[in-house]
């Protein structure tokens, strides 16, 4: 069976000195922003587009470079590839999805680490986890004036 690749970014600001994480929720499901990699598109472009289709946000800073964790496959073989990445953004839009007549999300939060655990699946908990060490590396970078 072959995997279906999808992109998508954890989206950090830094609000108060406390981190905080952006979700998206689709019906039940919280997520980071997320989708399929394009033919002739690589991840890291694809996590990109994926943010600003997903909440129209164009600033992202990678500080902490082009690293990226998987999640292992879910739901059909697929697999979810995350960078991390911070914003000064904090006004988040849900456009329409012209394929769907309708925003793909139906809410968002920025939200701290606590909350973001409790409502992301399991799955994403390990690669919340991930995200909050990899940016306790720089933890400067996460500020908002950075």
């Amino acid at each position: 069976m072959s995997k279906t690749l999808s992109a998508g970014v954890v989206v950090m600001r830094g609000i108060d000195a406390q981190r905080r994480y952006l979700l998206l929720r689709s019906y039940r499901n919280w997520d980071f922003p997320k989708g399929v990699v394009e033919a002739g598109e690589d991840s890291l472009q694809a996590a990109i587009r994926e943010v600003e289709e997903e909440t129209a946000i164009t600033d992202l800073v990678f500080a902490w470079g082009h690293e990226y964790r998987e999640t292992a496959p879910y739901g059909r073989g697929k697999v979810a590839r995350y960078y991390l990445a911070k914003t000064k953004q904090s006004d988040v839009r849900l456009p329409v999805n012209p394929e769907l007549g309708r925003p793909e999300h139906e809410e968002y939060r920025w939200v701290d680490y606590p909350a973001a655990h409790k409502l992301l699946p399991a799955r994403l908990q390990i690669i919340l986890e991930w995200a909050a060490q990899h940016s306790a590396k720089n933890p400067d970078a996460t500020r908002d004036g950075d």
